[in-house]
């Protein structure tokens, strides 16, 4: 069985209530399900935790590399600045897809650059709730090819 581990960053709690306009409607608990349904169809174990602090994601990705096989990430808002989620992914070693509901690039300048896409096999973005279920469908994928 292929582990995965799933992290939501800051603010992602607040889904289908914060900017519907940007976020949509979906709240975080279903983006989880729907995950979690197509996770259980392609024989997957999932553990999903979302965090408003930093370190508490630092931790999860370090106890990751002990089970998971690679991460599905949105890191929010730390996506831009935070170089130390980008050195945990990295000191890890296991394969990572970062995935954001809306077009990151798309949006306020200071959204365009991603200091933890370096360190990711890839980023998708833009497609709302689906921008995660692409990502896992993309890690599986890659995972698969190794």
């Amino acid at each position: 069985m292929t582990n995965i581990l799933v992290l939501h960053g800051p603010n992602l709690n607040l889904l289908g209530t914060r900017q519907p306009e940007v976020y949509g409607k979906m709240t975080l608990d279903s983006i989880n399900q729907e995950l979690t349904k197509f996770a259980k169809q392609q024989n997957v174990d999932l553990r999903i935790q979302q965090s408003n602090h930093e370190g508490d994601l630092i931790d999860a990705i370090h106890v990751g590399r002990n089970w998971a096989d690679g991460i599905l990430f949105n890191p929010g808002a730390f996506t831009h600045y935070s170089y130390a989620l980008r050195d945990a992914i990295a000191s890890v070693a296991l394969p990572t897809v970062e995935a954001h509901l809306s077009n990151i690039h798309a949006r306020e300048e200071f959204r365009h650059n991603s200091v933890i896409a370096p360190v990711c096999v890839g980023q998708i973005c833009g497609f709302g709730w689906h921008s995660y279920l692409w990502g896992l469908q993309a890690l599986l994928q890659h995972l698969a090819k190794k």
